[in-house]
């Protein structure tokens, strides 16, 4: 490889926050690290996302601890990524829940994904000899399902491909409150790897038609009020617009990956290389944009070995 990745040398540990954005709501956010969100309820507790490795989850539960000591009793995911999912053991949580989409990932491509993350980003998995295995949902649902935490009612919802194919929402009424998942971003890049370009735009707009007062997003900061909650629906759709355009005109004139490489750098590097993990994403974004717009409807399977194969084709 001419050079590692991007994450490869991000070494350095991430300053917590764990804000409050409703009431019984809380974000936990790195810096640009995955976020986890936290529901409690009249006599338990929800966690959204299980990060990395139960030694990373342990840090959500210490959070946890310092607001309530109710059980933890529910995590949902969003979506089947190794740094969402593997930490899921740590919480000895009754259900582990997913979509039926996003289980159908772990059985295709869990595994490889797994593999894949632990190279691109070996901090991140730091611990990872706790892992039990791959994270295998307890319950899982088709469209939608509703979870209630005494009498906080919690509505776990697909409403659109964006970040992958199985993505989840999970929205608590009372507060007006979203967790996102990645579909949602805030001055952080999108990983659209395993994304549907040509989709993410209407599921934000799903997202925005709730109306949300705060969101938790999947990396980046807390969001609070409606003015940061705008601001990172439109940031993301922004992201996400400039890599795809640029990649799409290449293709269309059957230009090459690294063509679309220059292309989509040359459209995003102005706004948004300051963002965290931008370098990260962006051999990943590029080559399943590219593949989007030339017809490729379910992205490929991401495995080590592909990783290592797409970095050296674009450097060279």
């Amino acid at each position: 490889m001419a050079k590692a990745f991007a994450s490869q040398g991000d070494t350095s540990e991430k300053e917590i926050s764990f804000t409050e954005i409703g009431e019984g709501l809380f974000a936990f956010t790195a810096e640009g690290d995955p976020n986890s969100g936290v529901i409690i309820g009249d006599d338990s507790v929800m966690i959204v996302e299980a990060q990395a490795t139960p030694r990373l989850a342990n840090k959500v539960i210490d959070c946890v601890r310092s607001v309530t000591d109710k059980p933890i009793t529910h995590v949902v995911m969003t979506h089947y990524h190794a740094v969402r999912v593997l930490g899921a053991s740590a919480f000895d949580a009754q259900q582990v829940i997913m979509s039926d989409k996003a289980r159908a990932m772990v059985v295709e491509r869990g595994q490889e994904d797994w593999d894949s993350e632990f190279q691109r980003f070996p901090r991140l998995f730091e611990g990872h000899e706790s892992i039990p295995g791959l994270t295998w949902p307890t319950t899982t649902f088709n469209d939608q399902m509703t979870v209630y935490l005494g009498n906080r009612k919690v509505e776990i919802k697909q409403i659109g491909r964006a970040h992958t194919a199985g993505d989840s929402v999970i929205w608590v009424p009372d507060a007006q409150c979203m967790f996102t998942g990645d579909i949602v971003e805030d001055h952080s890049a999108c990983y659209c790897g395993d994304g549907h370009f040509e989709d993410w735009g209407g599921t934000l707009d799903a997202v925005k038609a709730y109306d949300p007062q705060s969101i938790a997003p999947g990396r980046g900061g807390a969001l609070i009020g409606r003015e940061a909650v705008d601001s990172a629906i439109a940031s993301t759709r922004d992201f996400v617009e400039s890599t795809y355009l640029p990649a799409k005109q290449v293709a269309a004139r059957g230009g090459s990956l690294k063509d679309a490489w220059d292309a989509v750098r040359e459209a995003c590097d102005p706004k948004f290389k300051d963002y965290a993990i931008y370098e990260h994403c962006l051999p990943f974004n590029v080559s399943r944009a590219y593949d989007e717009a030339r017809g490729i409807d379910t992205p490929r399977i991401w495995t080590a070995e592909r990783d290592v194969a797409m970095w050296e084709a674009l450097q060279d």
